[in-house]
């Protein structure tokens, strides 16, 4: 049994045999400062951006992931077996803003909220286009 590079720690309780390779794609200067919250079958665990290994026992596994900053967002979830001496891949994209769920699942995730930012960003740049064009016609 070929076991991956353990970065996490095992899940409270349960004796390992298979693994969770948990991927939290970008980082603190290209997602968010706050790391998102994971928790396997409830149990919170220790995590940072990139790769994270989780030994666990065989069976059913719920990942949910959140990121918290006044609120909850970018929330999502994922549910699959792991079974004795296999490792279970897992890639979780945060959103691009705190009005989109995340995106996870068993290969690499595009970003969600690409649209909701780029809206955010017309308007802010309306806004100051505004008030530059009211600036030079008062002046």
């Amino acid at each position: 049994m070929t076991m991956p590079e353990q970065t996490g720690q095992p899940v409270p309780g349960h004796p390992p045999a298979g693994w969770i390779d948990l991927t939290i794609q970008g980082s603190h200067m290209t997602s968010n400062l706050i790391v998102p919250t994971v928790l396997l079958n409830g149990h919170q665990m220790p995590t940072q951006y990139g790769r994270n290994v989780f030994p666990v026992p065989p069976g059913r596994w719920n990942v949910d992931m959140y990121t918290q900053w006044t609120w909850k967002f970018g929330k999502a979830s994922l549910s699959f077996d792991v079974a004795e001496g296999q490792t279970v891949p897992v890639f979780y994209a945060s959103p691009l803003t705190g009005f989109s769920k995340g995106a996870i699942g068993h290969e690499k995730q595009r970003k969600p909220g690409i649209l909701g930012f780029v809206l955010i960003m017309a308007v802010l740049l309306l806004f100051i286009v505004g008030i530059v064009a009211l600036g030079v016609a008062s002046g």
